[in-house]
């Protein structure tokens, strides 16, 4: 079998970046480098061409993830031009639904990822990456009085918890009563 172009390299990176980036927010960094190159369609032997380890991997994953959040974030804020509170209610309305919930493969790094980051050591990229997309994220929900590191707690608990309990109807009335509350008496009402 020939080398690969360096477009086809580049192509082979962006893909393993991008299925490592949805299968550790689908289900955690433990994921085995054999099953993540099987599922980004090439073989394990491929990963070692493109990473010093898996722990680099971990790093630039974390960081795409984040950088989705933020593409994410920026249109939602595009399309409400000037109407902050608008476009932080349609961003709990949309975290906090049904959808996202099933959805964490394609869903938030903040809520996927805290269990396997709080893992990680200190001086990791991809901690650092973490916590600087928390402190955005927090920034991003933060209204006139600044309580945004709050409205972010109240998001990502319910999130989790509404995932340990799908399948209950609490599942549900978690997501339904964190979005009351982070609706009522705020400025995105």
């Amino acid at each position: 079998m020939g080398r690969v172009s360096q477009a086809q390299a580049e192509e082979n990176r962006r893909r393993v970046v991008d299925t490592a980036s949805r299968l550790f927010r689908e289900q955690g960094t433990q994921v085995s480098v054999a099953d993540l190159m099987k599922a980004a369609g090439l073989t394990h032997g491929a990963f070692y061409k493109q990473f010093a380890s898996k722990e680099a991997l971990v790093d630039e994953a974390t960081a795409h993830a984040f950088d989705e959040l933020a593409r994410s974030h920026t249109a939602g804020l595009t399309r409400y031009e000037g109407q902050r509170g608008a476009a932080q209610r349609a961003l709990i309305d949309a975290y906090l639904s049904v959808d996202h919930r099933d959805d964490p493969a394609d869903g938030c790094p903040i809520a996927a990822l805290a269990t396997d980051i709080a893992r990680e050591g200190e001086d990791r990229e991809a901690r650092r990456v973490y916590t600087e997309g928390v402190a955005d994220f927090a920034d991003l929900l933060g209204g006139d009085d600044h309580d945004g590191i709050v409205r972010l707690c109240t998001l990502f608990g319910a999130l989790v918890l509404s995932r340990a309990t799908k399948g209950s109807p609490l599942s549900e009335e978690i997501l339904a009563a964190a979005q009351a509350a982070l609706i009522r008496g705020t400025a995105v009402e």
